[in-house]
């Protein structure tokens, strides 16, 4: 089948555009011939490993923020941009549309429009009528998506492969990556005042807690991080695309979102072996995490027991093994390429 990803913006570096450009090399790998378009284009570079024969297109040589300047875009812009895609990608099978507002108003009648929605359910969008397919990462909220469309199907991220790699786990470090958004969805902020909690002990001074990310938020971040005097135990890195080295010297990963669709950091972290903390938010955390047996579950906005939870790890290595080994299991059986794309093919010929 010949299949185009549509991504708002494939440079920037997030969750959603690693997902994407797995799917990609996946499809390619299992016979598909794929290309990825990205709406709009902050950076210049792409941030992860694509295919040399995934071609790559960019409908806007500008970034999101700066299309938004234009009065007519809400209004006017995204319709456009729908046409000229009708025309200009009508030979395609299949186009799967991630983590962007756009939508195909105007349709080519040989073509599948799928939706792969990457975050939560907060309220449905008439924009996802236009779609002839749903796809959405956990079970857990599917039920509120059938009420409004008649086509939606569960299919989790997965691993582009199972590492031989792991953890030792003797390490004194805490992990935590993702976007440094203005709003502030992974919970730095929060994580920052747990780790203030954690730090009140003394017999703790020694672990470092390591947030990997870029973002407009990183600025307030440091203020925070300098306000609480935790310079000395909180390394603030930047992204990197050698993300696997950050893993292999974690001993916990620590995930304070407010919100997830999924948390592909959680089946990364669990592949070298590391057990995870993290709330019990809608969607994500729970459909990886086996509470109290590949990490713990929390409360949502329970800083304290999150704290608690963190320490209990810190204290015995022994009990980061047995759960890490846990989490390695789970994803191997649940979250591997072989499994995913076994999900993916069939609705592409359904």
């Amino acid at each position: 089948m010949n299949i185009l990803l549509l991504i708002g913006d494939i440079t920037i570096g997030g969750g959603a555009e690693r997902v994407v450009v797995n799917l990609a090399n996946a499809f390619l790998e299992y016979g598909h011939k794929v290309k990825i378009l990205s709406f709009y284009r902050e950076n210049k570079n792409i941030a992860y490993e694509i295919n040399k024969n995934i071609q790559v297109d960019f409908l806007n040589l500008k970034s999101q923020k700066q299309m938004k300047k234009n009065l007519f875009y809400k209004t006017f812009y995204k319709y456009y941009e729908s046409y000229l895609l009708k025309r200009k990608y009508k030979d395609f099978d299949i186009m799967i549309y991630n983590n962007c507002p756009q939508f195909p108003f105007f349709k080519n009648k040989s073509t599948k429009y799928i939706h792969f929605v990457h975050l939560h359910f907060k309220k449905y969008r008439n924009k996802n009528n236009y779609f002839d397919t749903l796809v959405v990462l956990s079970n857990k909220q599917i039920h509120l998506w059938k009420q409004h469309h008649k086509n939606v199907f569960t299919i989790p991220n997965f691993l582009p492969f199972i590492s031989s790699k792991f953890s030792n786990l003797s390490q004194k470090n805490i992990l935590s990556i993702g976007r440094m958004t203005n709003e502030d969805q992974k919970g730095f902020l929060r994580l920052i005042e747990i780790w203030e909690i954690v730090q009140k002990n003394d017999i703790y001074r020694d672990w470092t807690l390591t947030l990997v990310g870029d973002g407009d938020l990183k600025e307030k971040i440091k203020t925070l991080i300098k306000e609480k005097n935790l310079e000395n135990s909180i390394l603030l890195k930047p992204f990197t695309k050698e993300i696997e080295k950050e893993y292999l010297k974690a001993s916990i990963y620590a995930m304070t979102s407010h919100w997830e669709g999924f948390g592909m950091v959680l089946i990364e972290s669990a592949n070298y072996q590391i057990p995870s903390i993290a709330f019990d938010i809608n969607t994500g955390p729970s459909d990886i995490i086996d509470n109290e047996k590949s990490g713990f579950l929390i409360k949502d906005g329970d800083l304290n027991e999150f704290a608690n939870k963190l320490c209990f790890l810190m204290d015995s290595e022994s009990l980061r093994k047995e759960f890490g080994k846990n989490a390695k299991t789970k994803v191997e059986e649940n979250f591997s390429k072989e499994k995913v794309m076994k999900q993916w093919n069939k609705i592409l010929i359904s």
